[in-house]
Order: C-alpha cells, then structure tokens, then sequence
C-alpha cells in the first residue's frame, strides 16, 4: 500500500511540474474539472443529449477556460499532456448516470457545482499565472478566464445565453476571489492558504449575489 501511494505522489509531482504548478494545485484542478464537467453534463442532461453529447458539453466546459489561459501564456494546453481530464469527464457522465433522478430533483446542483469549479479553476488560473512569472493583474485576469470561459462555452453549446453576459454576478465573483489572492500573496501567505480563502470569497460572493440578486446595471437602449 505504501508503495502504490509513493509512486501516486510520483505521479502527481511529474505532472505537476509538466503543468506548472504546485501539486497541491493539481489536486484543486482535478476537483474543479470534475465539478465543471458536471454542471456541463447536468445542463445537458436537462436538454435530452445523448452520452457522447452530454460529455462533449462536460469536457467543453472542464478544459474551455483553462485551454484559453495556457494559449494566451503561450503554453501547451494542460489536457494535451495527460489524459486524466478525458477520463474525470467520463467518470462525470457515470455519475450523472447513476444519480440522475436525485439530480433532476435537485434543481439547485448545477449551480452547487459550477460554483465549485468556478472557484477552483479561478485559484489555478491565479497560480499558474504567477509560476510563470507574470504579474498580479495579469494573474487575476487569468483566473477569471480559467473560472468563466468554460461555463460560456457550455451554455452557448446547450443554446442558452452564457451566465456572464446574463445579471448574475459570475466572473466578477472570480475577480473579487482573484484580489483576495493577490492580497493575501502580497503580504507573503502560502499559496495554499491562498487558495482556499480565495475560493471561499467566490463561493461565497456567488452565493450571496444569487440569494439577493444582486447584479450591475444592465445596458438599455432606448
């Protein structure tokens, strides 16, 4: 047992260092692809895709923003090294599967996991940007990217207008996550530490924008 756990640990750190990030971070981004996915594959669900559909939409939204930020770093995109993220996907059509009728009757899961992944990938985005050098403004904005473009792509491929474009308070919840990082970064924190207070801000700010609707102010015409 120890032995399969070392040579786990091995792989975790390979695949951490080919990615950029710290293993730690890897972990959050395996949480977060299968909770994307999930909303993805739920949402699909709802629309009546076949399997192969629902987990094109799931993976679309899983590696969406993150394939975005490492293109505009100038990087390889993160699922083109491993396969582990086709197969999280996969896992997330399984779930969806088996549970499906506690999911349908539960309106609110989708929500509950878009949430998740938004978080998660926001805090990767956020250090992967910062591995590579770049400075804190560019970190946030990476982090949102990571956090909201899978979710526009999502909706868009289930013919829904995309979250972000909508009154909900959704990448500015990756935004105020992103300025808790770089706060808490400044002032010397460990990235894990980092991570999960900005996580929690996201959570919580998305949470709270949804319970009492809070929003901007919309754009009108005439």
């Amino acid at each position: 047992m120890e032995q399969i756990w070392f040579e786990i640990q091995e792989w975790i750190n390979l695949l951490a260092n080919s990615l950029r990030i710290p293993s730690f971070f890897l972990i959050i981004e395996f949480v977060g692809t299968f909770a994307f996915a999930l909303s993805g594959i739920r949402l699909a669900s709802a629309k009546q895709f076949d399997v192969f559909g629902a987990w094109i939409v799931g993976m679309a939204t899983a590696i969406g923003g993150g394939t975005f930020r490492d293109i505009m770093l100038g990087l390889n995109p993160f699922w083109m090294v491993n396969e582990i993220y086709f197969i999280w996907c996969a896992l997330a059509v399984l779930f969806v599967h088996i549970f499906a009728k506690y999911l349908v009757k539960q309106k609110n899961t989708w929500f509950i996991f878009d949430t998740i992944g938004l978080a998660l990938f926001n805090v990767v985005g956020i250090e992967k940007t910062l591995q590579m050098g770049f400075p804190l403004w560019t970190a946030i904005t990476m982090g949102s990217v990571t956090g909201a473009a899978g979710g526009v792509i999502r909706d868009v491929l289930i013919n829904e207008v995309p979250l972000i474009f909508r009154k909900e308070i959704y990448a500015l919840a990756c935004v105020a996550g992103g300025i808790v990082y770089s706060i808490m970064h400044t002032l010397g924190f460990e990235s894990s530490i980092n991570a999960m207070c900005s996580s929690i801000v996201v959570v919580a700010v998305r949470c709270l924008a949804v319970k009492y609707q809070w929003h901007l102010p919309i754009v009108r015409g005439e």
